[in-house]
Order: structure tokens, then sequence, then C-alpha cells
């Protein structure tokens, strides 16, 4: 199942609209931008996105990018472990 990455409108004062452009970019994500995600107090703080609707933060955007990919490699390594 492709991830689904979900980035607030309202979170792009904290640098997050290239990495926004740059996860479109790749065909094994589903990303997806919304005016608000109902998460104001993450939002106004830091950079966050959704991943599989669990919420991702980091202090940057290149920390953010980080912990995305940290959070998508541990849910794909949890879903082979169901498999077996």
């Amino acid at each position: 199942m492709r991830p689904i990455i979900e980035f607030c409108a309202s979170n792009i004062g904290h640098g997050t609209e290239a990495l926004k452009l740059k996860l479109e970019q790749n065909p094994e994500y589903d990303v997806v931008e919304y005016g608000c995600l109902n998460n104001c107090g993450e939002c106004y703080m830091q950079p966050f996105v959704m991943v599989d609707g669990e919420i991702i933060e980091a202090d940057s955007p290149a920390a953010l990018e980080a912990a995305i990919e940290a959070a998508i490699q541990e849910a794909e390594a949890w879903d082979n472990l169901e498999i077996d």
C-alpha cells in the first residue's frame, strides 16, 4: 500500500512547500495538501505532516523528510511481519 502523506497549507511558512513538491515526484507516495489538518498546535510550532494518519513532526524540513522516510520504513517493516 502506498503511504499517504498529508500536508497542511497553513504549515507552509515552516518551509514544507519544497518538501511537498519533492515528495510529489515520488510515484510510490500519495501526497495531498489540505487547507487545514486540524492540528493548529502542531502547525504553529514546527514543520509537520501526517503519514497514514499519524502526526510526524520535526525541527526543520530536512529533519521532517528524514522522519517521514523513517515512519514509512517502519510501517513497511510491520507490513512485512504481518505477511510472514
